[in-house]
């Protein structure tokens, strides 16, 4: 009896060691980068710039913000040029740097290699990138929208920094080879259908991967827009809100002009920012790049927002450490 016990954990051991070993060294099974040459024309320049800066906010990440302020507006020099770290005191399974994305660090990538970078996510050497980079929205966008930002980082200024590589911790170092997806391009929606638009652009804005409860990095199902993603800071946790239009504690009596509004007041010359002490919380939300979006554009994700199942959940917003 106990040689057939001995035998079959030793059988089950040797499985579970092949499927690590699969994970590990076959995984992740992504097709090579495409052979495209993105032709950097005027417009999708000017796209690639609103979607990378106002609505995908690439730059959100991949630039240096000034957390001095609320909001942590972005700074007007090293753009693009990452170095944003992103910690286990954060809550996340390693530390992670956002990368160099200007010509000094992607000079030698082909514009397939950025492609199916931001699309799939493998980088240039077929390597797994942890889902902290939004590839899985990304994917979902229409393939100009994303040949346009790919043509817009070509211009940007070179930034010569160079960023550390990302540690994952274990298990997740090996478990990461089995996030990346094949693209899933989207036909771009007429922007006359502000539903279906509004849905197009909160995909790629990620209100959804904020806006919403997470457990280890994956958005729970059945909480979308509802708010209750903790964001981990040495003075406290901030809370997002809840962004369905439940009346009593979501934006459910949020007029449309007052929802444009909301993001508008972080726009114009005009606008100051405000400093934030070290033992004060502060929002992760990137207001003033997002007030650089369309007023349509708003108006869409209203109506996206409105047209889904609103979500009864009550946010504490704040919580100082040691309350």
């Amino acid at each position: 009896m106990f040689k057939i016990i001995g035998i079959a954990l030793a059988v089950l051991v040797a499985i579970g060691a092949l499927a690590a070993g699969y994970v590990k060294f076959v995984l992740p099974d992504i097709e090579e980068a495409s052979y495209v040459t993105i032709e950097r024309t005027p417009q999708r320049i000017e796209r690639g710039k609103y979607l990378a800066t106002h609505v995908a906010v690439c730059l959100d990440c991949h630039s240096k913000r000034q957390w001095n302020f609320y909001s942590g507006p972005m700074a007007n020099e090293e753009i693009g040029g990452g170095g944003e770290v992103f910690n286990r005191e954060m809550g996340f399974p390693g530390v992670f740097y956002a990368p160099n994305v200007t010509p000094y660090a992607l000079g030698a990538w082909s514009d397939g290699e950025i492609l199916r970078s931001i699309t799939t996510g493998v980088d240039k050497d077929g390597k797994a990138l942890f889902p902290l980079m939004a590839y899985h929205r990304f994917g979902r966008m229409a393939e100009e929208d994303v040949y346009s930002i790919v043509a817009y980082l070509r211009t940007l200024a070179p930034v010569e920094k160079n960023v550390p590589e990302s540690e994952v911790d274990f298990p997740v170092s090996i478990l990461i080879n089995t996030m990346p997806a094949e693209a899933d391009f989207q036909v771009l929606p007429d922007v006359k259908d502000k539903v279906q638009y509004g849905k197009y652009l909160a995909n790629a804005a990620g209100c959804v991967d904020c806006h919403s409860k997470t457990d280890k990095g994956a958005v729970v199902a059945g909480t979308e827009f509802g708010g209750g993603m903790e964001f981990k800071q040495p003075a406290g946790i901030i809370t997002s809100t809840n962004i369905t239009f439940d009346k009593e504690t979501g934006i459910g009596n949020w007029s449309k002009e007052s929802f444009v509004a909301r993001f508008k007041m972080y726009a114009g010359k005009d606008y100051k920012p405000v400093g934030v002490g070290k033992n004060d919380v502060n929002t992760p939300m990137p207001w003033t790049m997002y007030a650089g979006m369309k007023d349509s554009d708003l108006e869409a994700i209203y109506a996206y927002l409105k047209s889904i199942e609103p979500i009864k959940n009550e946010v504490v917003r704040v919580r100082k450490a040691g309350s």
